[in-house]
């Protein structure tokens, strides 16, 4: 079992010699659910920074803790350690209800499946607007409706559509509804909980592109959570991959992909499938062995083997990834 990892990442800086302003900051978390005998740790003590502007990638297998770490910075999860800051303040545990109401205007989620995160019950009309008539009610029809229409345009669906039931969309038309929902709010940080993993493949390029033309007219900070590799490498600046409630990796998207150090990332890239036979039937798959790690002498802790990069790994790993990153640079 990996021991305790230790809370070094609180230094970690962004791989460019330029100062960035942290919008939000995850400082030793840990999530648990369940008590006595039965309690499961899911998230073991997680740190990394999200700079503002960038979008950042959570990656990892199922069960590994990263829609967790999402939730826990929405408040759904509670935290049973550490603490999570937005713009300098504490939105972790007990908060004034003034901090509460913040993290809802500023912060939103867009869900994996775009059929069970929207009420089957409800006009489209009522859902996106739900969360702004919560926060202000003095909103009259009229500009509750316009803030609708407009929301639906920005995410490319027309306003009649604010009349319908979500049964009558599409995957893809439903996800932009989640989107549509998200956006009305005028957030500046989005969780995106693995939004196109649901969705066809011919609709999947369309929902990142809408994603990224938002962020760039609106100034947009991401948390993309996801376990394909091949679509973190599109979207995203930097990547944390995560292994049961640990980070592993922490590196800018392409470095990672260029010099990937832990075992479970290199297995993890490996798995990628390449758009071409002749490489794809010659590739070597690495497979991850949790059993060659020894830390029975030496704990893990995250050490920055380069400008951004982190690792994990105790001291005779880490030497051996410096003498990686030697030969690599040779």
């Amino acid at each position: 079992m990996m021991a305790t990892v230790s809370n070094v990442v609180t230094t970690i800086r962004p791989a460019r010699n330029i100062e960035r302003e942290v919008l939000l900051s995850v400082r030793g978390v840990k999530v648990a659910f369940g008590a006595g005998r039965r309690r499961f740790e899911a998230v073991r003590g997680v740190s990394f920074d999200v700079y503002k502007g960038e979008t950042f990638g959570l990656a990892g297998e199922s069960g590994s803790g990263k829609t967790t770490i999402g939730r826990a910075i929405i408040r759904v999860n509670p935290v049973s350690g550490g603490e999570v800051t937005f713009r300098g303040e504490r939105i972790s545990g007990r908060v004034k209800r003034r901090t509460d109401l913040n993290v809802v205007r500023n912060i939103q989620m867009i869900f994996q499946d775009p059929m069970a995160s929207l009420n089957e019950r409800a006009k489209v009309d009522y859902i996106v607007a739900e969360g702004l008539t919560n926060l202000n009610r003095r909103l009259s029809t009229r500009e509750r409706r316009d803030a609708v229409h407009k929301a639906l345009l920005d995410v490319g669906l027309l306003p009649e559509f604010a009349s319908r039931f979500p049964h009558e969309f599409s995957g893809g038309q439903r996800q932009r509804i989640g989107i549509a929902r998200a956006l009305i709010m005028n957030p500046s940080f989005i969780i995106a909980d693995e939004p196109i993993s649901a969705l066809d493949v011919s609709i999947r390029a369309q929902v990142l592109n809408l994603m990224s033309r938002l962020q760039k007219e609106r100034g947009l900070t991401y948390l993309f959570i996801a376990h394909d590799l091949s679509v973190m490498r599109f979207i995203t600046d930097r990547i944390a991959v995560i292994r049961q409630g640990h980070i592993v990796e922490l590196a800018d998207t392409e470095r990672l992909f260029e010099n990937p150090l832990h075992p479970y990332t290199r297995a993890l890239i490996s798995a990628v499938p390449v758009p071409n036979p002749v490489v794809e039937k010659t590739k070597r798959l690495e497979v991850y062995d949790p059993n060659m790690h020894d830390y029975a002498k030496h704990e893990p802790s995250m050490v920055e083997i380069e400008t951004g990069h982190w690792v994990l790994g105790n001291a005779p790993e880490i030497e051996g990834y410096r003498k990686k990153m030697e030969r690599v640079s040779l």
